[in-house]
């Protein structure tokens, strides 16, 4: 490697960095695509255990998961795409994230019916989120988004 390709490898960022703005992408698509699957979801389809999480569900974590898939998946193609608003928008979705499985434990009937074999979901889902935003803070300070 010469001197001169060295600061354009720098100002794009190294493959680690591609490799997780697009495992960024694919999870947020993973996500939206069960989002949207839950807004169409009739629950008389579901087994009864299922159903009763799903009726205990308050809208205001259905609108946080919105809220964090949407700034989520944007966050993620502004990582693609080397932006910095991918920062503030994984910040958000961070926080929604947050916000929406804190009713696991804040929604008494929800906290009763929720295995505890279920809970590591959410805190996987918690580290990739922290994990997406961070690798942002890290590009930006980097200057490896525009």
């Amino acid at each position: 490697m010469t001197e001169e390709s060295a600061p354009v490898e720098t100002a794009t960022g190294p493959a680690w960095y591609w490799l997780v703005a697009l495992a960024a992408l694919l999870f947020e698509g993973a996500g939206a695509y069960l989002f949207a699957n839950s807004l169409t979801l009739d629950p008389a389809t579901l087994p009864l255990d299922q159903r009763a999480v799903f009726e205990a569900t308050p809208q205001w974590m259905t609108i946080a998961w919105a809220i964090a898939i949407g700034s989520g998946l944007l966050g993620a193609v502004g990582l693609l795409l080397r932006r910095r608003f991918a920062e503030p928008l994984l910040l958000i979705s961070l926080i929604a994230v947050a916000v929406q499985f804190s009713g696991i434990f804040l929604v008494k009937q929800l906290r009763e019916l929720t295995p505890e074999d279920h809970l590591i979901v959410p805190v996987v889902i918690l580290m990739l989120a922290y994990g997406f935003w961070q690798t942002s803070k890290l590009a930006r300070g980097k200057g490896w988004l525009r």
